[in-house]
Formats: structure tokens, sequence, C-alpha cells
């Protein structure tokens, strides 16, 4: 039997393969990001974490920004631990975290929208996150219903103790003319009879 040509170059071609896979993991590198919470929902005035957690072996860089129709904006960028850059239309409404997350304080209608983190490490390697925001106005027009079936009974009922009032009173009063006829009536039989007598 003949062993076959170019079989020793299938195997120290996989050898190979797998030596350069080894050195590639070994090197400094590689970032992992999870999302844990993908949708967020929130109301008008409310504040909202959007939460986030990476890894990677280097010092990172993250970057937030904020895509709705109104535009693309660019809400924060730093390295951790170190600077924090964050954009004049969100200073005071943004807090950052060492883990990746931001929380937005007081969210309006315009803060609805996709967030964007990037995360870049210093040897140059990228992941991308996403989260939605949808946020959600505070419908007064249920609790203007509620105040105003509230006050429609309250009069209805104002109304019906008058009414029984009323009806109390002209109850007592019948009542007081009838006696009082009847003690007449009486009066009148008992003389009646003492006369007769």
């Amino acid at each position: 039997m003949r062993p076959l040509r170019g079989c020793r170059g299938v195997v120290v071609g996989t050898v190979t393969l797998c030596l350069a896979a080894g050195w590639a993991l070994q090197t400094p590198g590689g970032v992992s990001l999870v999302v844990p919470q993908p949708n967020v929902n929130a109301t008008v005035a409310q504040n909202i974490l959007l939460s986030v957690e990476y890894s990677c072996r280097g010092v990172a860089t993250i970057e937030w920004k904020h895509v709705s129709s109104w535009g693309t904006t660019k809400i924060v960028e730093w390295k951790s631990g170190n600077y924090v850059n964050i954009s004049t239309v969100y200073k005071d409404r943004v807090n950052t975290f060492e883990n990746g997350s931001i929380q937005l304080l007081n969210v309006g209608m315009r803060d609805a929208g996709y967030y964007f983190i990037t995360v870049t490490e210093e040897y140059g390697t990228s992941t991308y996150g996403t989260i939605i925001v949808n946020v959600y106005e505070i419908i007064y027009e249920d609790l203007h219903f509620v105040a105003v079936l509230f006050a429609f009974l309250a009069a209805v009922s104002a109304i019906l103790i008058c009414f029984m009032w009323l009806c109390n009173k002209s109850l007592r009063l019948f009542q007081k003319t009838t006696t009082h006829k009847l003690t007449a009536s009486t009066t009148e039989e008992i003389e009646l009879e003492t006369i007769e007598c």
C-alpha cells in the first residue's frame, strides 16, 4: 500500500491553524458586552437605568449615543477609571457607572428611541449594544373623567339627601295634623257620650 501524498500538507495546515487560533486567544484583546434588558418602558419624569455589563482585558472606552426621529445625539463618552465627557444636552441628566451603564434622569418624550453603546478596548477591538426606550405620557384625561364622575355623584347624593329631609319633614307634619284631628274627634265623641247619658 502506498501512502497518500499531500496528506502531510493537510496535517501541517491544521496544526498551523490551531496554533494561530491559540495565539489569537492569548494576545491581549477581546471585548464582551451583555445587555440584560434590551427594552425599557418609562413614563414622563421618571428616572431610568440603561443597564449593561462589559468585560475586556485592557482599558475600555465607553460611548453612548441616542438615535430618534429628531436625530442622533452623543450622550457620554468615558474611559474606565479616567475622564467622563458628558454632552451639554445631558449635562445634569445622566449618571455613569463603572460597568458601562448609564442612568437618565427625568426622561421626556424626546428621550424615546434607540440607545447605542460602543465599547472599544485600547487594542482597537469594539463591540456594540442597543437598548430601545419607550416613553409614555401620563394621561390625565382618565383622572379628569374620574374627578367629574365623583363630582356628579356627590351632587346627586346631596340632592337625594335634601329630598329625603323634605320627605321626612312632610311626613312629620302630616302625622302631627292627623294626630291633632284624631284628638279633636275623640274629644267630640266623649262630649256626645256624656251629653246623652
